[in-house]
């Protein structure tokens, strides 16, 4: 039984996001840690990972990405970047800007040696924000 689960991941995983174009993906999160810059500039340390149930969609037809919190986190996608992958990870990033107008990268990365499970990073040039999160 779990080999069927590991292949379907490895399914979603290799043919899941390749066609990002007119599709909605839907997610849900586990977990949510935060890293932040001091103020001399330098990245601190990574918060206790807090357990979270929120959703997620990526919705390439309104070219945008939703995190479903307390306060609705809305990406605009700007950019699609070219999916990226090597021994341990399968990367899809995408420029955008938030609620905010503030520019930011969101990439969902899929660790390939950690039988194949997602996080959602958002990357500002001052904090990053990572989701553990898994399809729906």
């Amino acid at each position: 039984m779990n080999s069927i689960r590991t292949f379907i991941v490895l399914l979603f995983t290799v043919f899941g996001l390749q066609e990002l174009q007119s599709q909605a993906y839907h997610f849900k999160t586990s977990g949510v840690s935060v890293l932040q810059k001091n103020e001399r500039g330098k990245w601190g340390e990574w918060s206790n990972l807090e357990l979270v149930n929120l959703s997620v969609v990526l919705d390439t037809n309104k070219h945008r990405i939703v995190v479903y919190s307390q306060e609705i986190q809305l990406f605009n996608i700007l950019d699609y970047i070219e999916r990226e992958e090597n021994d341990t990870d399968i990367v899809y990033s995408f420029m955008c800007k938030d609620n905010d107008g503030r520019e930011c990268k969101l990439s969902i990365i899929t660790r390939k040696k950690q039988d194949f499970r997602k996080q959602l990073y958002i990357n500002y040039d001052d904090h990053i924000i990572v989701y553990n999160i898994f399809t729906v």
